[in-house]
């Protein structure tokens, strides 16, 4: 889950790297470093703390090297310090990496190496690598650039895990190589440089084309040339793959945090996601996908597998693909979907959710569900990401880069498109037509109905201010309602900071109404007239015995609450892309309030590419 950058060009490296470093910190931020060679040495400058403290660090400005490769770190093996933050050396000062993933073997690797007289100087796994790289060089028969490039390739035939690595040598000033294996890499293309990066908006800005690797791929890389090699030495041929994302999807454009930019950004990815693909007088079309009524026919089952907000976009789109398709529906978190399993044959489809089509375990959910025999469909965010070279079928949501590490435009924009494949799978097996034309009409005004919510934020923004010192929240729904509250509890947790839980409306009675107390707040989400009085009844309960509570509802609500926030009234089952929208704010607001970095918080990283 670390970031890391490399550049190489006739430009200095040293502000290129922490520019797209700065750019990365979503992935990770608790070390940062840089190298770059330096006539005939390998300069490192690295600390605990943030990427823009590095401009601190003595010498760093005399770094004048064209040439560089740079890391911020999310922990694993080793606490946050600058002995353990990368980049990493050989013993011998002439091989540099930098390293995102975890090596599982590294222990092994590190007897093996100390048995032929190598020292470590951190606790990281990472620091194997340089020094096995050294003892492929050092024992090498080859000569010339494929002595560089063979001495990597062996070294990462050792390694056993994930990695995205890139290496600098002293012996070879004008080149840098790179690899992946399960952990994200991209390569992109200038006029006469190159620039390296885990992912595409790190370096958007300064081009739009890109080579995308694919696991144990090697580049060799120099300012004029990128050459492709698998791990028997073989060249291969790679296509470019330019890129339409604007350059300043990737900056705040004037507002305080990319968190909130992204909230307000919902309406223009909902309506992108839409797209051409669903209009009210025809047959939802979506391009690349030609599934027959006879194959939907043989499913028995569907599950849909994610990790954090992409398993709750699940949730909610179960609720939508049962009612409209008629079609048994499993949720499964991936961690758990990898390890225990499943019932799944060539009558199981299988849908895999994830923003960045990085995540680990649900690349490892999707590789499972193919060696079964399943048919698997991503969802994903990200051209040409991972999860998309691994999928029989890939439908795009069109978010936009997602910067903050906590999701919101994400989860709307994938609820938005679950939906739009419901009903193109309805519309094929000839199932609920009155439902769907009701349902078309209510997606077609998401967009604007999100908008409006967006425009009245002064009552989520006070309630906030009173809450903000709270340790406990309770989160409670029913039916998709239930669904949205989990999410909203996410938000409020992973940013604020304050405990909450989520509880079915329902199950109060068995067991969490023992945690209400005088004060405490509930929060509830009630958008289903047909579950209305029996939700109002369960509030009753947590009023009675003290609660505060913010309701968010699209219905006429005659009780005495302490907040209501009214939403546009919609469909019930596509309601949490604007239910969730204040508690998003909500969540937004607290942590504010708390003084918090809201789109870094604590422990946690955008893009979760190890288990």
């Amino acid at each position: 889950m670390c970031g890391i950058v490399g550049y190489i060009g006739e430009k200095k490296a040293k502000p290129i790297l922490i520019n797209g470093l700065l750019r990365l910190e979503y992935r990770g931020y608790d070390s940062a470093g840089i190298a770059t060679i330096e006539g005939k040495e390998i300069k490192v400058i690295k600390n605990k703390g943030r990427v823009s403290e590095l401009n601190n660090i003595n010498d760093i400005n005399n770094l004048n090297g064209t040439i560089g490769i740079g890391h911020t770190r999310w922990a694993t093996h080793g606490k946050p310090s600058s002995i353990n933050s990368h980049p990493h050396m050989d013993n011998s000062n002439n091989f540099s990496v930098v390293h995102n993933g975890i090596i599982e073997n590294y222990a092994d690797l590190k007897e093996f190496l100390k048995s032929h007289k190598y020292t470590f100087l951190s606790e990281t796994d990472t620091e194997v690598i340089p020094n096995l790289i050294h003892f492929y060089y050092s024992t090498s028969t080859e000569s010339g650039q494929t002595k560089f490039l063979k001495a990597v390739i062996d070294a990462c035939k050792m390694l056993k895990g994930s990695y995205a690595i890139e290496v600098l040598s002293t012996y070879y000033p004008d080149n840098m190589i790179v690899v992946r294996k399960d952990s994200p890499l991209v390569i992109g293309k200038g006029k006469s440089e190159n620039y390296i990066s885990s992912d595409i908006p790190a370096i958007l800005s300064f081009t739009k084309d890109f080579y995308l690797l694919n696991d144990l791929e090697f580049a060799f890389i120099s300012r004029e040339n990128i050459s492709f090699y698998d791990e028997n030495l073989n060249k291969i041929t790679k296509e470019i793959k330019n890129i339409t994302w604007n350059a300043g999807d990737v900056e705040k454009n004037g507002y305080p945090d990319f968190m909130l930019k992204e909230i307000n950004e919902q309406p223009k990815s909902i309506r992108e996601t839409i797209g051409s693909r669903l209009t009210l007088n025809s047959k939802v079309t979506i391009t690349d996908l030609n599934l027959s009524k006879k194959y939907l026919e043989s499913i028995n089952r569907i599950f849909i597998v994610g990790c954090g907000t992409a398993m709750h976009t699940g949730i909610t789109a179960k609720a939508i693909f049962e009612n409209l398709c008629e079609i048994p529906v499993e949720v499964e978190v991936a961690s758990e979907f990898r390890y225990k399993n499943p019932i799944i044959n060539k009558s199981t489809l299988c849908l895999f959710v994830t923003q960045s089509g990085e995540t680990a375990d649900t690349i490892a959910a999707l590789k499972l569900a193919k060696s079964k025999g399943a048919k698997t469909i991503a969802i994903s965010n990200v051209i040409g990401s991972s999860i998309t070279r691994e999928a029989d079928h890939t439908i795009y949501t069109h978010a936009g880069p997602e910067i903050a590490v906590a999701s919101t435009k994400a989860y709307t924009s994938q609820i938005t498109l679950l939906a739009i494949l419901a009903i193109y799978f309805a519309e094929i097996l000839e199932k609920n037509s009155n439902k769907i034309n009701e349902l078309k009409k209510d997606i077609l005004l998401l967009p604007i109905n999100v908008e409006k919510i967006l425009k009245n934020t002064d009552k989520i923004k006070e309630f906030a201010k009173k809450i903000y010192k709270e340790k406990d929240v309770f989160f409670i729904g029913r039916g998709v309602d239930y669904s949205v509250s989990m999410e909203g509890s996410l938000k409020l947790k992973e940013i604020s900071y304050i405990h909450s839980e989520a509880y079915p409306s329902g199950e109060l009675k068995h067991g969490p109404i023992a945690l209400i107390e005088n004060g405490v707040t509930v929060i509830s989400v009630l958008t289903n007239k047909l579950l209305l009085e029996k939700s109002i009844s369960n509030l009753q309960e947590v009023i009675t015995r003290g609660a505060k509570t913010f309701i968010v509802t699209n219905q006429k609500l005659t009780n005495d609450f302490d907040e209501v926030i009214q939403i546009p009234e919609t469909n019930t089952l596509i309601s949490p892309i604007l239910s969730v929208v204040p508690l998003q704010l909500l969540a937004y607001y607290i942590s504010k309030e708390k003084g918090l970095d809201v789109d870094k918080p604590r422990n946690l990283a955008k893009s979760v590419t190890v288990e």
